[in-house]
This record gives structure tokens, C-alpha cells and sequence, in this order.
């Protein structure tokens, strides 16, 4: 039985380090080391608002779901893995016996346990016993905060796959954290012709550039539907991904998709209800999508990242240890020092 070092959410803005035992694993589990994990925006509604949308925290909790690190140990059982293994770690755990698992539709489980949820511990913990089936071999041209860009860039992926891009296709994305900038490049990768970028912090902006944003647009100072529709000469872009879900972004883009178009909303909104222009929507014709997390992308992602490390190298700005962690999210709230994905290392 080992002892490892938990960041625990105890209250609104306030974490605390403690140390608790970790329990050997059982039959088809294995014990991991977390060794990185990346703050989520999801993270930061917990740590800001004291709940996700319309499902309040339960404290203490354990968040953090964007995970990489090694084997410590296999249970009884389990082949296939040995310690010092590199993988990173899918925090869903599926029934696979629900209507939704036998169809397919694993992110929409009956029974689903998804770590970092009230009642539900994550990853900002030392030690984690996750069933085999949860762990995702690393190349080896991926290192663990590379790792740790697996999650989100399948929930980017999989919003892609909801809202169907066509060779040639225009496309705009509003909000460039780091799930909107991994729309923007797997965007770009699949043959749209042009993406804008809407992001309000000028840093943002930049990294957008780098991702392969072919505009971006500051909405602070910016008419936005009224410049896309100028760019597309009054038609719209042909699908838009609101990875924001903040401010006036949902009604922006609806105003922007053409008519007949797909809106995806990737962001999860502060507020329990989010107000629609039904009527714009109406007229339009529009194909509104939502994304549930992922969905079977999380191979597609570890392909993607280890043929490319490169292009998503400039997402990670910043790393910090464990014990900073409430600086990190403070860091992160303040949109200082240029911070795109900050990246925990629980190894340091």
C-alpha cells in the first residue's frame, strides 16, 4: 500500500496538499503514477464557480482528467503491462452493459464514472487504480505532458466528427483555449480552406496563428458576425465551433453559420440556461450539435500528436508542481504571462 500526495478542492478558489493511502489494485486494474496532468476548463468552473453548469462540486474533490504517467503495478489478471510503462489515462469509466455502450455511444453511459466528478476522484492524486482498459500506451517520441494532450484533442476530434467537415469548407472558432485551438489545427487538417479565430486575450490570439488560424478576430473590438459575414460576402462560414460558450459567443455563432450550416458547442456555459436565438436558428435550418466529451478519438489523438509533436508544441506554456496548484489556476484566471494549457507535474 502506498501513500501519495492528493490535491484536494476543499472550497471556491482553495486547494489543499494532503496525503492519503492508496489501496492495491484489484482483479483487471492496474496501479498508475500520475505524473501530468492538464487544468481543463472544466477544472476552472469547479475552481471558480463551485460547480459545472448545473452540477454543483462536493467537496473536498479530486479534480483534474487530462492525464499521463506510468505503471506502477499490475493486478490480478493483467498482462500486457510493466512498471515504468508509459501511457496516459482515460478518465471514464463505461458499464459496456448499457443501451448507449452496446450501440457505441460509450460518453453517453447510463452508468458512466467520469474522475474528477463530485463522488468521483480524479487525477491530481500521486497514486490512481484504473481498470486495464483505461490506459493508452505512449509512443516513444511522447513524453507525459505530450500525454496529457491526449484527452482534450478527442474531445476536439470528436467534435469534428459531429459537425462533419468538408475539403474546402470555411470555418469559424470561437474561443481559443486550449480546446479551441486544437479545433483550429485539427480544422486545418482536414482540408478547410479558412478558420477564424475569435478570442478576446491577445496571447490567445497568437497561438491560434500558430495552430494555423488563417484570421483571428478580437471580439472586444470587433463586429463579429458582421465581419464574417463581410468576408464570406454576406454567406456565412460553414460551420462553426463555439468552444467558449461565453459572453455573447453563442448568439454570435449562430448569426455567423450560412444558412443550412452545423453550429457545434464544444464549451460547457457557467450559466444552468444558456438563452437561443430560436429564431435566427429557425430561418436557417441550422444543425445545432453538442459535445459530450469524447468517443472512441483518444487512438486518432495519440496518432495525430506523435506524428506531429511539433505542431501542438506551443499549446504547453507553462508547467508547475503540485504544490502550486492553486497559483496554476489563479495563473490560468488571470490569463498572465501568455498562458495557453498549464500542465501539472506531480513527479516534481
Amino acid at each position: 500500500m502506498n501513500l501519495g500526495r492528493v490535491a484536494e478542492l476543499v472550497g471556491y478558489r482553495q486547494f489543499r496538499i494532503v496525503e492519503r493511502k492508496v489501496d492495491d489494485p484489484g482483479p483487471g486494474e492496474i496501479q498508475v503514477r500520475v505524473q501530468a496532468v492538464g487544468i481543463c476548463g472544466s477544472d476552472m468552473h469547479a475552481y471558480l464557480e463551485g460547480g459545472v453548469g448545473d452540477t454543483p462540486c462536493l467537496y473536498p474533490m479530486v479534480l483534474g482528467h487530462e492525464p499521463a504517467g506510468v505503471v506502477v503495478t499490475a493486478g490480478p489478471g493483467v498482462s500486457g503491462w510493466q512498471p515504468g510503462d508509459s501511457a496516459a489515462f482515460e478518465p471514464a469509466i463505461y458499464c459496456y452493459h448499457c443501451e448507449f455502450c452496446t450501440s457505441g455511444r460509450h460518453n453517453l453511459c447510463a452508468r458512466l464514472r467520469f474522475l474528477s466528478s463530485p463522488g468521483e476522484p480524479g487525477f491530481f492524486r500521486e497514486y490512481v487504480n484504473l481498470p486495464a482498459s483505461n490506459l493508452l500506451a505512449l509512443p516513444s517520441n511522447l513524453g507525459v505532458e505530450e500525454g496529457s494532450l491526449i484527452e482534450p484533442l478527442a474531445v476536439a476530434l470528436h467534435s469534428l466528427k459531429l459537425g462533419a467537415p468538408k475539403l474546402g469548407e470555411t470555418a469559424a472558432v470561437f474561443g481559443a483555449g486550449p480546446i479551441g485551438l486544437m479545433t483550429v489545427a485539427v480544422l486545418k487538417l482536414s482540408g478547410v480552406s479558412r478558420v477564424w479565430a475569435i478570442e478576446p486575450v491577445a496571447a490567445r490570439r497568437e497561438l491560434a496563428v500558430a495552430m494555423g488560424a488563417d484570421a483571428v478576430l478580437d471580439p472586444s473590438t470587433i463586429d463579429i458576425p458582421r465581419q464574417i459575414l463581410s468576408d464570406t460576402g454576406g454567406r456565412g462560414a460553414d460551420l462553426v465551433f463555439d468552444c467558449a460558450t461565453k459572453g455573447q459567443s453563442t448568439r454570435d455563432a449562430i448569426q455567423v453559420a450560412r444558412r443550412a450550416g452545423r453550429v457545434v458547442f464544444t464549451g460547457i456555459p457557467a450559466e444552468p440556461e444558456t438563452p437561443i436565438e430560436f429564431h435566427t436558428w429557425r430561418r436557417k435550418e441550422l444543425a445545432l450539435f453538442q459535445v459530450r466529451r469524447s468517443n472512441h478519438e483518444a487512438a486518432m489523438a495519440r496518432e495525430i500528436l506523435a506524428r506531429d509533436p511539433g505542431r501542438f508544441a506551443a499549446l504547453i506554456t507553462h508547467t508547475r508542481p503540485l504544490g502550486e496548484i492553486d497559483r496554476a489556476f489563479k495563473q490560468i484566471e488571470g490569463y498572465e504571462d501568455g498562458v495557453g494549457k498549464l500542465v501539472i507535474r506531480l513527479d516534481r
